[in-house]
C-alpha cells in the first residue's frame, strides 16, 4: 500500500515559500570553486574569518545557543559590519521559528498555512531584539549605500537581513503582504548587487527563490500580496540557485535547501531526496535535514523505507549528544503519519502518542498528534481510547485549530471518510 498522501502543495503554499525556504536553510559552508575563481573579491571580508567560519559550523550543527555567543563576540569585534550583525538576526530568528515548531515542512504540506488559526507567541525581548538588530543593519547598509552606491557588500548585507526579517513576519505573524513586499525589496538588493557585480553568487539565491516563488502563483494572488508587476519563471530560479550552491560563501547549502523544496513542490521527489542526502552527508548531525529525508521519502510513496529512517532519526535522538536539542515530537508525527499511510495502525496510534507526550512538544503539535491518535483509534474500534483523545484535543487553550474536527467525532466515530 502506498504512503497516504494528506494533501498536496498547490497555489495556497505558494505565497510563503519564500520564508519557508529561507527558514529551513540551516546549512553552509565554503565550497571548492574552479581555479581561476576568486571567492574573496565576491564577498564581504567578514564571511571568510575562521571566527565566522566556526560559528556557523555550530550553527549548521542546530547549536544555535552556542552559534549565538560566538556571532555576539563577532559583532562586538566588529560593530560597523551589517553582515556581523545580520549573523546575530538570523541566529536568534532560526532558533525562535524551530522552538515554534516552524521549522519542519510538514507544517506546510498537511494544513493551508494561510487559513492557518494558530497562533506563535515569541517572547517580546527577542521580538524586540530582532526588529533592533533589523533597523541596525538595514540603517548601517543605507549609510554605506549613500556614501559608495556601488557597494555591492552593502547591498547584498541590506538584502539579507530584509529576506530574514521577512521570514520572521511570514512564519510567525502571518504578515503576507508586509513579507511579500520585505521579499521584493530583498530581491531588489541582490539585483544591485549582481549589476555591480555578476559573480557575487551568493546574490543569487534571493532572486533564484524569487523567481520560483513568483511562477508558482496566480495573477490573483499576486495582486492580493501587492506584487502584480513582478514575474517569474522556474527554470531561471532553479538556475540561480544552483548557481549560489556551487559558487556561494554565505548562501550555498540554502540554495541546496531551496533547491529540495521546490523541487519538493513540484513533486520531483526523487531530485529532492538526492539534494537532501548532500545535505545529510555534509551535516550528520543537523537533525532537521535527517527529518526531511524522511519527509520526503514518505511524499515519494516508499513508506517502508520511510519509517526506517523515522526510527533511525528518533534513534539517534535518543543517543547522548548526536543531535543538540532534537524535537522529536516532529519525528514521531511523520513516523505515525508513514505507518497510518501502511495501515499499520496500531503502531500509527502509539507514535501519535509519543509525538503528543514529548518534552517541549508545543500545543499546536500535541493538539494535531491527539486528534490524529482518536481518529486511528476508531478505525481500531478502541472508542474510549478515542473519545478520550478527542477530549484533549478540544479542550481549551491558546490552540483551537483542531478543535473542531476533535468535538464532530466526540460526536460522530471517525470513519475514514
Amino acid at each position: 500500500m502506498e504512503t497516504r498522501k494528506r494533501s498536496a502543495y498547490g497555489w495556497k503554499d505558494a505565497g510563503m515559500l519564500l520564508a519557508v525556504v529561507l527558514a529551513l536553510a540551516l546549512s553552509s559552508g565554503l565550497k571548492a570553486h574552479a581555479a581561476d575563481y576568486d571567492v574573496a573579491a565576491h564577498t564581504d571580508p567578514i564571511n571568510l574569518t575562521p571566527e565566522v567560519r566556526a560559528a556557523e559550523g555550530r550553527f549548521y550543527d542546530m547549536d544555535y545557543d552556542g552559534a549565538l555567543r560566538q556571532f555576539e563576540a563577532i559583532m562586538k569585534a566588529h560593530p560597523n559590519d551589517p553582515m556581523a550583525i545580520d549573523y546575530v538576526q538570523k541566529t536568534l530568528i532560526i532558533r525562535e521559528l524551530y522552538r515554534q515548531d516552524l521549522m519542519d515542512t510538514t507544517y506546510y504540506a498537511h494544513d493551508s498555512f494561510l487559513t492557518s488559526k494558530r497562533r506563535v507567541d515569541i517572547p517580546q525581548a527577542t521580538r524586540d531584539r530582532i526588529e533592533a538588530l533589523t533597523d541596525q543593519a538595514i540603517a548601517l547598509c543605507d549609510s554605506e549605500i549613500k556614501a559608495n552606491p556601488t557597494d555591492k557588500n552593502a547591498y547584498f548585507a541590506r538584502g539579507y537581513a530584509r529576506g530574514m526579517h521577512a521570514v520572521l513576519i511570514t512564519l510567525a505573524d502571518h504578515s503576507f503582504v508586509a513579507a511579500a513586499r520585505q521579499g521584493l525589496a530583498s530581491r531588489n538588493d541582490s539585483e544591485q548587487a549582481l549589476k555591480i557585480d555578476p559573480n557575487y553568487a551568493d546574490a543569487k539565491m534571493a532572486i533564484g527563490i524569487q523567481e520560483f516563488a513568483v511562477a508558482s502563483l496566480p495573477r490573483f494572488l499576486r495582486f492580493m500580496v501587492g506584487i502584480a508587476g513582478i514575474g517569474g519563471n522556474k527554470q531561471r530560479g532553479l538556475e540561480l540557485l544552483r548557481e549560489a550552491a556551487a559558487d556561494g560563501v554565505v548562501t550555498p547549502v540554502e540554495a541546496k535547501t531551496a533547491l529540495a523544496l521546490f523541487l519538493r513542490h513540484d513533486s520531483k521527489y526523487s531530485e529532492a531526496i538526492q539534494v537532501e542526502r548532500e545535505l545529510v552527508a555534509e551535516y550528520p548531525h543537523n537533525y532537521l535535514f535527517h527529518l526531511e529525508l524522511a519527509n520526503l521519502t514518505k511524499d515519494i510513496g516508499n513508506g517502508p523505507a520511510a519509517i526506517a529512517l523515522y526510527k533511525v532519526v528518533i534513534a539517534n535522538g535518543h543517543r547522548s549528544g548526536y543531535f543538540v536539542e532534537p524535537r522529536l515530537h516532529m519525528a514521531y508525527f511523520g513516523l505515525a503519519d508513514t505507518e497510518r499511510g501502511q495501515n499499520q495502525l496500531q503502531e500509527a496510534a502509539q507514535d501519535y502518542l509519543n509525538a503528543a507526550a514529548q518534552p517541549g512538544c508545543t500545543e499546536w503539535i500535541r493538539r494535531r498528534a491527539q486528534l490524529n491518535a482518536g481518529e486511528v483509534l476508531d478505525l481500531l474500534h478502541d472508542r474510549a481510547a478515542a473519545v478520550r483523545q478527542y477530549e484533549l484535543a478540544s479542550a481549551g487553550g491558546e490552540d483551537q485549530s483542531q478543535a473542531d474536527a476533535a468535538r464532530r467525532y466526540l460526536k460522530t466515530p471517525y470513519t475514514g471518510k
